[in-house]
């Protein structure tokens, strides 16, 4: 008698804990499909800033360039010397 309670109560047991498992199963699946299209996001972030980081790249590289450029077109400034600075004209 002993032996046929001990296995109706892990019957029992088991019958209550299989609509347990497949509740967590279930939310296991939606964080699982939740946390798929967060990694989906982010991927599609990070090749956007990596699209930006190139045109910024490039952008930078041109001004250097024209930077360079408009240095090398400056003419050199002459320059005074102190006695010039302090000479004073009377008039």
């Amino acid at each position: 008698m002993m032996r046929k309670n001990t296995w109706a109560i892990i019957a029992m047991a088991a019958a209550l804990s299989l609509p347990l498992t497949a509740c967590k199963d279930t939310k296991t699946l939606q964080e699982n499909e939740q946390l798929k299209a967060q990694v989906a996001e982010l991927q599609k972030d990070n090749g956007q800033l990596g699209n930006d980081l190139e045109t910024m790249t490039a952008a930078r590289d041109a001004l250097q360039k024209e930077n360079e450029k408009l240095k090398a077109e400056m003419k050199p400034r002459k320059k005074h010397s102190k006695a010039a600075s302090r000479k004073h004209h009377r008039t």
